[in-house]
């Protein structure tokens, strides 16, 4: 009787600690919100809030009639099937807190992707794309390494390598798979008007409000907090042979892995960009923070704080370099998403290869049993077992992204309904497609200031 009781206590502390998880999340799509509304033009403010507000609702069908199914259902090592609008849940293995955690990651990747075209994308194609991605673009790729039985998984029965890929909060589930998506459907859509002069100099087209992008930016890092130490699902699981340590040490250590890699990261983008462009710069500190976040995102529960540090330098330095190359080769992503998503979450997983820790990669997926030998990071003397299981990892995410969502944006292109057109665009989409500015006075240079005035204007 006491044991049960125990054991029901145990249980409930768990799914409270997820669902809190979960809730910090979900605080992350207002963070989403806010950094995106302050990272574009007045004039498009309250399209891309509104966007924000469809990935969460678009996405929250999708994945409750496929999304978990395909990410979590029995079925083969690519893609899962059962569970469809969570049918047969609460299951053995998953209960509603677990769906409600990872519905949470879901509509994360479609905010992702939706600033890389942002401030010239028909509000139509958000609801397509949102939906498909979510639903199962995404799904998929949290089989293959969040899925018991998935091919990538650290957690199958017949691991690659040996190891199976480590992508412990989504450095390459979530981050890459957004990014990859953005970057195909910037390439897709291509600049917005008037970023590249007709000597293919870029223009800079700054966000209006640097107060929104700061403080999204600390609500995103609020919000990592269940992001990655949430991860763990459960806090109660004590380590067997080790005295007052469990996952709730681990969830500590991963809590501070990540604070230590996002601040790294936001200090030397601080100094970097100062020394590139002569002054300093509070969006490119906060971007670099973030980068700092995702790249820590996929190794944040195996690796030592000093590693964490090593991590967010790099994550910095991948962060500028692309976003020069980006200039370089007329890329337009108003958000940086492509760049900081796919890029540092691609460094990520390289990194994790690396670095991880023998005594944390059991501890994470092992419940810290010690008479299991798993490989670990290169650098630490783990072998190429865990670093070639990365690799694979990030090559497949990125061919399957490019192989299903670069014909989607291909194919909303060719239907229309892809991008707006120039006269809108210099408008502004708040006056064409939502009836207005976000503000009661626009400092914009289209002159309307509603959706009246600015229909006159188009009639003459």
């Amino acid at each position: 009787m006491d044991s049960s009781w125990e054991a029901s206590v145990t249980d409930s502390i768990n799914a409270i600690y997820l669902l809190f998880s979960a809730y910090l999340v979900f605080v992350m799509q207002l963070g989403f919100a806010m950094l995106c509304a302050g990272s574009v033009r007045a004039k498009n403010a309250m399209n891309i809030m509104l966007t924000n507000v469809v990935d969460a609702v678009v996405g929250s069908l999708s994945y409750y009639l496929f999304g978990f199914a395909f990410a979590f259902g029995d079925s083969n090592p690519f893609i899962g099937a059962s569970y469809f609008a969570l049918k047969d849940i609460p299951s053995s293995s998953y209960d509603y807190s677990f769906f409600l955690y990872q519905w949470a990651f879901a509509i994360a990747v479609a905010g992702i992707t939706s600033g890389s075209i942002a401030e010239r994308t028909q509000f139509t194609a958000y609801l397509f794309f949102s939906f498909f991605l979510t639903g199962f673009v995404y799904p998929v790729v949290a089989h293959w390494l969040w899925s018991s039985n998935g091919w990538l998984s650290p957690n199958s029965t017949s691991l690659l390598f040996g190891s199976g890929a480590i992508d412990f909060a989504g450095s390459g589930v979530v981050h890459l798979v957004g990014g990859i998506a953005g970057f195909w459907g910037a390439i897709v859509e291509g600049p917005r008007v008037g970023r590249f002069d007709a000597f293919g100099n870029p223009v800079k087209m700054r966000g209006h409000n640097a107060t929104l992008v700061v403080l999204g930016t600390l609500l995103l890092w609020f919000g990592w907090f269940g992001f990655n130490p949430g991860s763990f699902d459960k806090i109660l699981v004590p380590y067997p042979h080790m005295v007052d340590q469990g996952n709730w040490t681990s969830v500590g250590r991963t809590a501070v892995t990540t604070t230590l890699a996002g601040s790294t990261a936001g200090i030397v983008t601080l100094f970097g960009r100062r020394l590139l462009v002569g002054h300093w710069d509070a969006m490119d500190v906060c971007n670099g923070v973030l980068g700092g976040f995702v790249a820590i995102t996929s190794g944040c529960s195996v690796v030592e704080p000093w590693a964490a540090i090593v991590c967010g330098f790099c994550a910095a330095l991948v962060l500028i370099g692309l976003n020069i190359l980006a200039l370089k080769f007329k890329f337009d992503d108003p958000l940086e998403a492509a760049q900081l998503h796919g890029g540092c979450g691609a460094w990520g997983l390289i990194f994790t290869g690396l670095f991880a820790k023998e005594e944390f990669v059991l501890q994470a997926y092992n419940s810290g049993k010690t008479q299991i030998i798993r490989p670990s990071g290169l650098i630490l003397g783990g072998g190429w077992g865990l670093f070639g299981a990365q690799i694979v990892e990030l090559l497949s995410i990125v061919v399957w992204v490019s192989l299903t969502m670069g014909p989607l944006f291909y194919l909303l292109q060719k239907l229309g309904i892809l991008r707006i057109s120039s006269d809108e665009e210099v408008a502004g989409l708040d006056i064409s497609s939502h009836g207005g500015y976000a503000y009661d006075a626009s400092q914009e240079e289209s002159g309307a200031r509603f959706y009246g005035e600015y229909l006159r204007m188009q009639q003459q």
